[in-house]
């Protein structure tokens, strides 16, 4: 068996989305929807909170991409040569 295979889901889930940049597509897109329902446009002509799908959906982008901001990014391991340079 290879190790990806050993791995439980929720370590493969968590490695795919990481748990704070899930906090920040949740609480985007729940910050979508309350600004729809709360600021909105009222005419239509407003394209992304005219509709309440491109609202939580703009929202939950960029949620995520605030909270994969907080996300430690795994480096690769150095070699002794390049540690000293």
């Amino acid at each position: 068996m290879t190790e990806d295979n050993k791995k439980t889901f929720k370590e493969r889930f968590f490695a795919i989305l990481p748990l704070p940049a899930l906090i920040g597509l949740i609480a985007g897109a729940v910050g979508g929807w309350i600004y729809y329902t709360e600021i909105g446009c009222t005419s239509g002509t407003c394209a992304i909170t005219s509709n309440p799908y491109m609202s939580i959906i703009w929202g939950a982008l960029m949620g995520y991409l605030l909270g994969d901001i907080f996300t430690k990014k795994k480096t690769a391991p150095q070699t002794p040569a390049e540690k000293e340079s």
